[in-house]
């Protein structure tokens, strides 16, 4: 069927802008497919990474629970060097943090915290690590130094948790006007969190004349 004149001029004006944009065209819809499937790669990837490193974490676990401590090194060190980014690394770390500590292997404990604290994905790790590593310090009498972990910026959600173990520390120096304080803060910050809590730092600060 033959077109007629304005058809005709709406073709050629199509096919003249097609012969100007054309190249445009196509490599924008070129670069759309390309970021699509880039972008359903890295998904699949961040499955997978998370899958294997969720693998080596229950790994670590089952050591821990069989106090294997080759097996759990050996998974605390593949999940830290091959998949720092995700959650499971920093889980691991502090797992394997706890298990240290509890066979009175401080240096190595001392080593998982830190990683957390430099290298964890979440500041509720790095938080969390900051306390566990305070207490390391305490349990050596390294008190200036688990103050200064103390003392770092971390979340509201940890303020009681942070004043009650600086109070923790200022009672090992000998400090009780300011452990006092200390405790008292961590009160007042607990409002009505963990009744077990509250009342353990009751007793600390009751223990000191409250």
């Amino acid at each position: 069927m033959a077109l007629d004149l304005e058809e005709q001029e709406q073709v050629a004006e199509l096919r003249a802008w097609w012969q100007q944009n054309g190249s445009l065209v196509t490599a924008a819809v070129v670069s759309a497919c390309l970021a699509f499937a880039g972008w359903q790669g890295w998904r699949w990837y961040e499955r997978s990474e998370a899958a294997q490193a969720g693998a080596l974490y229950e790994t670590l676990a089952r050591a821990m629970q069989a106090g294997d401590a080759k097996a759990l090194r050996d998974a605390s060190g593949a999940l830290l060097e091959n998949f720092p980014r995700t959650l499971y690394a920093s889980m691991g770390a502090l797992s394997a943090a706890r298990f240290y500590f509890d066979r009175g292997d401080p240096k190595n404990a001392k080593a998982q915290l830190s990683w957390v604290i430099e290298h964890a994905a979440s500041d509720d790790f790095r938080d969390l690590a900051r306390l566990r590593l305070a207490a390391v310090l305490l349990d050596e009498k390294a008190y200036d130094e688990a103050l200064k972990q103390l003392e770092a910026q971390h979340g509201t959600a940890y303020d009681a948790q942070y004043a009650a173990a600086r109070g923790d520390v200022l009672v090992a120096k000998n400090q009780a006007t300011e452990a006092r304080a200390a405790y008292k803060l961590a009160l007042d910050k607990a409002g009505g969190g963990s009744a077990a809590f509250r009342e353990s730092v009751r007793m600390r600060l009751e223990a000191l004349g409250g």
